[in-house]
């Protein structure tokens, strides 16, 4: 396991004498302390940590864990004031049909669908791949839809300042649909709302344009 690990750090060095390359960066000193308590995990299951297919699982899982939860680190506030401008523009920005996948806090299992978000500047734009950007810090946490759907208004309605802001999130919880109650095509809709969307007619529009297929 250790010399996996080994192995990827020098890969990771030799990409130096290339050019672009995406890689991913792991706390190794937290993989290693994660990948012995999995292993820990996999015998209480009954499983054979020993065995060749599950040599490197410990390890995997915690790489995946340390991804998936990687939200953490990030400041979404800091995200939206990075690509701040001013505009006088004042009607509706969407941003709409953003994937989401989180882990759900109360059984770590993943709930995953579609995050609609809405804003009408009040001397500020942001740059549109940062609303997504704060979407995914927010998401890549041990997290509950409802919390999720109120934490991206509140950063947007904070950091902006703008005349309103809507979140619409619908998603599927696999803690629904694999363990538990077991219902596959059952999705759960949450919505938050501030200033201008709080009339019904702003919010009648944002519902109307996230439910039109315009291109």
């Amino acid at each position: 396991m250790k010399k996996n690990i080994l192995k990827e750090m020098a890969e990771v060095n030799m990409m130096d004498d290339y050019g672009y390359k995406k890689t991913d960066n792991y706390n190794y000193k937290k993989v290693n302390a994660m990948a012995r308590h999995y292993k820990e995990v996999l015998r209480h299951i009954g499983e054979d940590p020993e065995r060749e297919g599950l040599l490197d699982t410990p390890v995997r899982v915690a790489k995946s864990m340390q991804f998936l939860t990687h939200g953490y680190m990030l400041n979404p506030e800091e995200i939206l004031r990075s690509a701040m401008f001013k505009e006088d523009y004042r009607e509706m920005v969407i941003v709409k049909n953003i994937e989401i996948y989180s882990l759900c806090e109360h059984h770590m299992i993943p709930f995953f669908g579609k995050a609609h978000v809405a804003y009408i500047p009040n001397g500020y734009i942001v740059g549109l791949s940062k609303i997504p950007r704060v979407v995914d810090a927010y998401a890549r946490r041990l997290q509950v839809q409802e919390r999720l759907t109120t934490q991206i208004k509140d950063c947007i309605q904070d950091t902006l300042k703008p005349l309103g802001v809507a979140v619409v999130i619908e998603a599927l919880h696999m803690c629904m649909a694999m363990r538990g109650i077991q219902k596959q095509n059952s999705i759960t809709t949450t919505s938050d709302f501030t200033g201008a969307f709080l009339k019904e007619p702003t919010r009648a529009e944002f519902i109307h344009l996230i439910g039109s297929d315009l291109h």
